[in-house]
């Protein structure tokens, strides 16, 4: 059988991962106008005041909610894990409809790496109301929005179709704060924090900052847009008196390289 060249090898893990990346945000078949305004109505008619400046607009069938560049940006530093052997596995929390923790999983399959895990931490019932020990959250109205509310079954429903739902792929589903702590013997070359929340970004760095290797990313979305979350990432580092050069990925969100 005809064997592809490593440069022919290369191009096809790309071409795939490129796929992966316009399947997850749909663009193969693009959104639904109609899905789309449906959903902008109701979301409208639940929560006028929320969505009163034109906010809180999320895909109808994209798996994720990462921009482009935000996707991509997530691809090469898996890539990079890979290519500098930095140790561990990859974690989300926060996971939604699965689509970053999918992109990780294609990345490793794309490469044939077989020893490394993807987790997907999530309480897979929408987010928490907020917590009275976290003052930064009072008021938070995420926990109210249904869209956010996506089940375990479906987000391995979302894996399967992709063909990546396997043993390398590990669900955590729960708040942060009780099934993080479980983790203490992993370790991890990327950290991706997506809870939106004070709580859960603080209590995601806590169980976890620990456990990422030395050269490992951690990502933080929402830090440019949710002041929670950026004042937990500070609060964090400030109480390790840590202070890694914080990157932008773009307006939304930013990224590290533990030393």
């Amino acid at each position: 059988m005809l064997q592809p060249s490593p440069p022919q090898a290369a191009d096809l893990a790309a071409r795939y991962l490129d796929l992966v990346e316009r399947c997850l945000k749909n663009e193969i078949h693009g959104e639904s106008r109609l899905e789309t305004f449906l959903q902008r109505a109701v979301l409208r008619a639940r929560h006028p005041r929320q969505t009163a400046g034109g906010g809180y607009a999320w895909p109808a069938r994209a798996q994720t909610m990462l921009s482009g560049a935000r996707l991509r940006h997530l691809r090469v530093l898996t890539e990079a894990t890979l290519r500098d052997g930095v140790p561990g596995g990859y974690l989300e929390a926060g996971v939604w409809r699965g689509g970053a923790c999918i992109l990780m999983r294609a990345v490793l399959a794309a490469y044939g790496v077989t020893t490394r895990r993807v987790f997907a931490a999530d309480s897979f019932a929408g987010l928490p109301r907020p917590d009275a020990r976290y003052p930064a959250d009072r008021g938070d109205k995420l926990h109210s929005f249904a869209q956010l509310r996506v089940s375990e079954a479906e987000v391995r429903r979302n894996f399967a179709a992709y063909g990546l739902l396997d043993s390398q792929v590990v669900f955590l589903p729960g708040l942060f704060e009780q099934t993080l702590p479980t983790l203490a013997g992993e370790r991890f070359a990327l950290i991706h924090l997506d809870g939106d929340m004070y709580a859960s970004i603080l209590d995601a760095l806590t169980c976890l900052y620990d456990r990422l290797s030395p050269g490992g990313y951690a990502v933080v979305d929402d830090y440019g847009v949710l002041p929670a979350c950026r004042r937990a990432v500070h609060d964090f580092l400030d109480s390790r008196a840590l202070a890694p050069e914080i990157l932008p990925v773009d307006a939304k969100a930013v990224w590290w390289r533990k030393a």
